[in-house]
């Protein structure tokens, strides 16, 4: 096992490993799609999600940059930035 923190196209493809199961909607996953509006996901399992992806790469994801991470690819970009800075 490598030391070296994963590539932000890592980090996307797990992200949306782990959103999968959550996707009720059946919305097609792309770096576009949205929490809210497109998958309809409620702030329950929006929760779950955060805690699901800080415990995959130990980081921790600040309450207040929850608002502004709308989309997946957002929210890859801000994973993958917290995983280089631990890194």
């Amino acid at each position: 096992m490598t030391d070296r923190a994963p590539d932000r196209d890592t980090v996307y493809a797990r992200i949306l490993e782990l959103i999968e199961p959550l996707n009720l909607k059946k919305a097609p996953l792309t770096e576009a799609t949205s929490f809210a509006g497109d998958m309809e996901m409620d702030s329950l399992t929006v929760m779950g999600l955060v805690a699901s992806m800080e415990d995959e790469w130990d980081i921790m994801i600040p309450l207040n940059m929850l608002p502004d991470l709308e989309t997946i690819g957002q929210v890859a970009d801000a994973v993958a930035g917290l995983v280089a800075k631990k890194g």
